[in-house]
C-alpha cells in the first residue's frame, strides 16, 4: 500500500480550562500502521472572563448558550489562524474539539461550543469538527472518544490513563477496545485551588500538606457512579450538582478536602483496572501533580507508570483530535462501539470548508 502523509492541527479545550491546546501533528500511514510526529504545539490560556463566562455556562439559558457559542467559534478561529500565521503553517485540515459546555448522554444532550459553520471562514481552512453529537444522537455516551488514538497510536501500553479534567482509561478487553471515565480530577481540585488563590495546586503540595478524612472518602467512594457499569462518562454539570456540593457538606480545613479527593482519585483509579500490573501511559495534567501519581504509584505498586515526553503528556488529546479528523476525512471509523455503547462502529464529525 502506498505511504500517505497528512499535515493537520489538532485543537482541544479541556474541562479544567487550561486553556486552548493547538498542536501541529504530522501523520504518516503505511500498511495500516500509523506514526506521527508532533511539531510546534502551544497553550493558550484563556483570559479570566473567558474563564468565568466557561465555568459558569452550564447554567445558561438557551439564547445565552447561542450567545457564548458564536463567541467560541470567533475566538477559537481567530486563536487558530494566529496559531497558524505565527508558525508559518499551510495544514491540510484543522481537526478541532471545541469546548463542553453540557453532556448529558443519557438525556440525549452534548454541546461542545466553537464547532460551528463560521469557524471555517474565520480561520480559512478546512475544519473537522463536532465529532460527538452524532453518536449521542445514536444512543451513545459520545465520549471518551481518545481511545481509538489509544489503540492506534500508543498500542504498546496496556493502559492509557488521562488526568485532565477528569479521569479516563482506555484498554483492550476481549478483543475490544474498553473505555471510561473515571472519576473528577482537576475539576475538583482546581475549584479548592482557587481558594487560596491558586489557579492549581502545583505538584499538588497544598493536598500534601492535609489529612485524610476518613469519613469524606468514604462517602465519596459510596457514590452511584462508582457502580455503574461502562461505558460512562462524566460531564462538569457532575461536579458542580453532585461532588462539590457532597464535599461541603463537610466541615474540614479545604487542605484536607484537597487531600481527601487526591486519595479518592488514586483509589477509584487502581478500582477501575481489571488487572493491576503492565504498563500504563499517565498523560494529561495531572500528570505534573507528583503527589497525586505517588498516590496512585502506591495503589498499584505492579504497574510499571510511564509519563511521556512533554509535548506529548500535554497534547495527547490535540493529537487523537487530529487524528480523529483525519480518519474522518478518509471515511474510517473514528468512534468505536465499544467504549461509547453506540448500535455500531462510525465516522463521526462535521466537515467545513
Amino acid at each position: 500500500m502506498e505511504k500517505e502523509n497528512y499535515n493537520v492541527i489538532g485543537v482541544m479545550s479541556g474541562t479544567s480550562l487550561d486553556g486552548i491546546d493547538l498542536a501541529h501533528v504530522f501523520f504518516e500511514t503505511e500498511s495500516g500502521k500509523w506514526r506521527f510526529q508532533i511539531l510546534e504545539c502551544e497553550t493558550i490560556p484563556y483570559a479570566d472572563a473567558w474563564v468565568s463566562r466557561l465555568r459558569s455556562a452550564v447554567d445558561f439559558t438557551a439564547p445565552e448558550l447561542e450567545e457564548l457559542n458564536a463567541d467560541y467559534t470567533d475566538l477559537l478561529g481567530k486563536t487558530i489562524s494566529a496559531f497558524i500565521t505565527k508558525h508559518k503553517l499551510t495544514p491540510d485540515a484543522v481537526c478541532s474539539h471545541g469546548h463542553t459546555i453540557l453532556h448529558q448522554p443519557r438525556q440525549g444532550i452534548t454541546l461542545q461550543i466553537g464547532n460551528l459553520s463560521q469557524i471555517a471562514q474565520i480561520c480559512n481552512q478546512k475544519v473537522v469538527c463536532d465529532f460527538r453529537v452524532q453518536d449521542v444522537a445514536m444512543g451513545g455516551q459520545g465520549a471518551p472518544l481518545v481511545p481509538i488514538g489509544d489503540r492506534i497510536l500508543f498500542a504498546e501500553n496496556d493502559y492509557c490513563l488521562n488526568l485532565g479534567g477528569f479521569s479516563n482509561v482506555s484498554f483492550e478487553e476481549n478483543g475490544k477496545r474498553i473505555a471510561f471515565d473515571i472519576s473528577p480530577v482537576n475539576t475538583v481540585l482546581n475549584f479548592y485551588a482557587d481558594r487560596f488563590g491558586k489557579a492549581y495546586d502545583d505538584q499538588g503540595h497544598i493536598a500534601a500538606s492535609g489529612v485524610v478524612d476518613q469519613a469524606l472518602l468514604q462517602t465519596l467512594d459510596s457514590l452511584g457512579f462508582y457502580k455503574e457499569p461502562y461505558p460512562k462518562s462524566l460531564g462538569f454539570e457532575y461536579v458542580r450538582q453532585t461532588v462539590v456540593p457532597l464535599m461541603e457538606r463537610f466541615a474540614i480545613p479545604d487542605a484536607n478536602k484537597m487531600r481527601t479527593f487526591t486519595e479518592h482519585i488514586a483509589v477509584q483509579i487502581a478500582l477501575a483496572l481489571p488487572q493491576k500490573r503492565g504498563k500504563m501511559l499517565v498523560t494529561g495534567g495531572g500528570a505534573y501533580n507528583t503527589f497525586l501519581m505517588h498516590r496512585i504509584r502506591e495503589f498499584l505498586p505492579d504497574m510499571q507508570v510511564i509519563i511521556p515526553d512533554r509535548k506529548t503528556l500535554e497534547f495527547k488529546e490535540a493529537l487523537i483530535f487530529a487524528l480523529l479528523g483525519v480518519l474522518k476525512l478518509r471515511g474510517e471509523t473514528n468512534v468505536l462501539s465499544s467504549v461509547t455503547g453506540a448500535p455500531k462502529d462510525h465516522s463521526a464529525g462535521m466537515v467545513y470548508g
